[in-house]
């Protein structure tokens, strides 16, 4: 897996590595061994997946501890536009934010 930094602290895209074929692809989506190599060690328990219809806005979480998780957004057919919006209190009036488009088959 190729992790990307982006200008948030503790926010990363994951590109998988595809292996692709006559019959298709494969990629391994989550390895805890790279994964706690590569960004942080992560106690993963939930996987979920949502369908969207055009044009629906999804999202808008925020999370404090203890309920705090982290997200991981995948696209599987047509596109989606992720942003990340740093919300946290610091030192600067600024708030850094990123975003991202993902397009599935």
């Amino acid at each position: 897996m190729n992790i990307i930094q982006t200008s948030i602290e503790g926010v990363v895209i994951v590109e998988p590595r595809l292996f692709r074929d006559a019959r298709g692809y494969f990629f391994e989506s989550f390895s805890a061994r790279d994964f706690s190599e590569k960004v942080r060690a992560v106690d993963f328990v939930q996987d979920n997946e949502s369908r969207s219809t055009c044009g629906v806005l999804r999202g808008l979480h925020f999370q404090r501890p203890p309920h705090a998780q982290s997200k991981l957004v995948r696209c599987v057919r047509g596109a989606v536009l992720d942003v990340a919006v740093d919300i946290r209190r610091g030192e600067s009036d600024l708030r850094a934010s990123c975003r991202r488009g993902a397009y599935g088959g």
